[in-house]
């Protein structure tokens, strides 16, 4: 069982929703990625989503493709992404990590090297966006040999006959994006969430979270009240990006956690 199973069944047990959070590594700078870091799991965050900056973020919306440029002219690489995680773990080996970003930097470093770093850094799950599941031999398979969640997406377009494969080898959770597009394009409805979670969780036992378009306290106890959880991503960035100080915005991402937890 990973960090992630184990949160999972322990939100299950107390009849609560997951509330998932989202931060660049390195953005603006190490220092203070890692300080929002490490006051996440204190401001009601029970999974945290790490990003790994690189160059061509196809699926991320201005606020995150920003956020990488940030952290990468500042010098943020991988190595220093999984750094980060072993500084966290240094004082909490409880919350789960999930790194989410793009195989690239994955592939340049090698698969089996990379894979033995992130269990050794404490890492628990992988979202990779762009490896569909006809690539799974390439990192899903063997990131679950080595003990880590593959976490995959499915969106609005994920029909009857995608879904199975995408829920193929999933593990860990099915992250649900709520709108075609890029992250922070447009609100999340829940009406229109609801019958789609609804649709995979017939299909599959594991908890689905729902991210993309949730900005508020409200929205986020509406989605994850249609759903086993949120995620928020952009709007967390976005209050990085402009320079709050670390305290504003972990008020920020409590504010959200306790909108999650009240659905």
């Amino acid at each position: 069982m990973t960090r992630i199973d184990a949160t999972f069944a322990r939100l299950r047990a107390a009849r609560k929703k997951a509330f998932v959070a989202y931060i660049m590594g390195g953005d603006p700078d190490v220092a203070t990625s890692l300080a929002v870091m490490k006051g996440m799991p204190a401001a009601g965050v029970d999974i945290i989503e790490l990003g790994m900056p690189f160059t061509d973020p196809m699926a991320d919306g201005p606020t995150i493709q920003l956020a990488g440029q940030r952290a990468l002219e500042g010098g943020m690489t991988l190595e220093a992404t999984l750094q980060m995680v072993r500084d966290f773990r240094a004082g909490d080996d409880v919350t789960p990590i999930v790194m989410m970003g793009y195989y690239n930097p994955i592939y340049s470093r090698g698969v089996d090297r990379f894979l033995a770093d992130a269990k050794a850094a404490g890492i628990d799950g992988l979202i990779v966006v762009d490896l569909p599941p006809e690539e799974d031999d390439e990192l899903c398979i063997p990131a679950q040999a080595a003990g880590l969640n593959f976490i995959r997406l499915a969106t609005p377009t994920t029909d009857a006959k995608r879904l199975p494969k995408v829920l193929q080898n999933t593990s860990g959770f099915v992250y649900y994006v709520s709108v075609t597009g890029i992250t922070g394009a447009a609100a999340a409805v829940a009406t229109e969430v609801g019958p789609e979670v609804a649709r995979i969780k017939a299909a599959t036992d594991l908890p689905v979270i729902v991210g993309f378009g949730i900005s508020t306290p409200d929205q986020a106890a509406a989605i994850a009240s249609v759903a086993d959880g949120c995620v928020v991503g952009s709007a967390i960035v976005k209050e990085i990006g402009a320079g709050k100080p670390v305290s504003d915005v972990l008020a920020g991402i409590a504010a959200l956690a306790a909108g999650a937890h009240r659905a």
